[in-house]
C-alpha cells in the first residue's frame, strides 16, 4: 500500500515537472535554461513534501525514474545542508524544517505581524493583559511581536527573544500544529538535551494542545502567571505563529480567565482567517490550568 502511495505521489511530481517546471526555466527574454542538479534537488524535495513516511534514496530514485547514483549525490548535498534528515535508528529520510525556516524569513511572512498587530493591540486594551506572538526558528521559538498590558503591572517578553520550542507554551503550540513528521522531529530533537521527565512533560502537553486546540497552563518562569496560547493557522491547518497571553488576572479590575481565553480565541481566529485558516471552536468545558515543573536554577 505504501509503495502504491509513493507511486501515486511520484506521478504527481512528474506531471508538475513536465508542466510548470518547463515554463519556469524560460526567462523574460524567451531563452530556456536547464540546471539538471537543481531540477533533481527540487524533484526530491517536492516528492518528499507529499509523503507521510520516511523514504530511502533507492525509493526516491525509483519513484523519480532516475538512477540511484545521481539521486544519492543530491541527497547527500541536501542532507549536508540540513534540508533532509534521517530520524534516529533509520537510514530513511524525511524533510527537516529548514524550508519552513526559510519561508519565515521571506517578506510575506511579515503579513502575520501586520495583520495581527492591531488585533492584539485591541485585545490588550479590552482584556487588560499583555500579549505576544511567536514563530518557530529552528529548534527554538522566537518572539516577533509584543503588546504591553495597559495596567501598571504586566508580563513583557522582548521582541527577538529565543527559547527552546518545547519548553514554553508558544513553542509547544507551534509544534503541536505542525505536520506529524515535523512535530515528531521536534520532539526527537528535544530528547537530545532534555531530561526524561521534561521530555515526557513536553509530549504530554503537546498531546493536550492538539486535543484542546490551545494551551492553558501555569507558566514556568513566573509563579502565578497562567499562559494562554492559541495557534495562528494557515489554509492547511498548520501553525504559522502562536499568540499568547501571560495571564496575571490579579491586578486592578481583572477579567476572569474564561473570558480572556474566549477573547484570545476570537483574536487568534480573526488573524487565522486573514491567513486562510480557521480555528476550531473552543472546547467545553475549558481545560483547567495545570501546574508546570519549575525551571531549575
Amino acid at each position: 500500500m505504501y509503495k502504491k502511495a509513493i507511486a501515486k505521489k511520484s506521478k504527481s511530481i512528474s506531471a508538475k515537472k513536465t508542466g510548470a517546471t518547463t515554463g519556469a526555466r524560460e526567462g523574460a527574454s524567451g531563452v530556456s535554461y536547464s540546471v539538471p542538479a537543481l531540477d533533481k534537488a527540487l524533484d526530491i524535495l517536492e516528492l518528499m513534501s507529499e509523503l507521510s513516511r520516511p523514504v530511502t534514496p533507492s525509493q526516491i530514485a525509483q519513484q523519480l525514474g532516475r538512477s540511484l547514483q545521481e539521486v544519492y549525490r543530491v541527497v547527500l548535498v541536501l542532507e549536508g545542508r540540513g534540508y533532509i534528515i534521517r530520524p534516529p535508528g533509520t537510514e530513511a529520510l524525511v524533510l527537516s524544517t529548514q524550508l519552513y525556516g526559510l519561508a519565515t524569513r521571506f517578506p510575506p511572512f511579515r503579513r502575520v505581524v501586520d495583520v495581527a498587530q492591531p488585533i492584539i493591540n485591541n485585545l490588550a486594551i479590552e482584556s487588560g493583559e499583555a500579549a505576544h506572538i511567536a514563530v518557530l526558528d529552528g529548534l527554538r521559538m522566537c518572539i516577533i511581536a509584543q503588546v504591553d498590558s495597559p495596567q501598571p503591572i504586566g508580563v513583557r517578553l522582548r521582541v527577538g527573544a529565543h527559547s527552546p520550542a518545547v519548553m514554553g507554551s508558544s513553542g509547544r503550540t507551534l509544534v503541536a500544529f505542525q505536520p506529524n513528521l515535523v512535530r515528531e522531529w521536534y520532539l526527537q530533537q528535544a530528547a537530545t538535551h532534555l531530561e526524561r521527565q521534561e521530555l515526557d512533560y513536553a509530549r504530554n502537553r503537546v498531546d493536550k494542545i492538539i486535543a484542546n486546540g490551545c494551551e492553558i497552563v501555569e507558566g514556568r518562569l513566573i509563579p502565578g502567571v497562567i499562559d494562554i496560547c492559541f495557534p495562528i493557522l494557515d489554509s492547511t491547518g498548520n501553525a504559522l505563529a502562536a499568540v499568547t497571553v501571560p495571564y496575571l488576572g490579579t491586578f486592578g479590575v481583572a477579567k476572569p480567565l474564561p473570558v480572556v481565553v474566549s477573547m484570545l480565541h476570537a483574536a487568534a481566529d480573526s488573524i487565522s482567517m486573514t491567513m486562510g485558516g480557521k480555528l476550531a471552536p473552543l472546547v467545553s468545558p475549558l481545560p483547567q490550568p495545570e501546574a508546570a515543573p519549575r525551571v531549575k536554577k
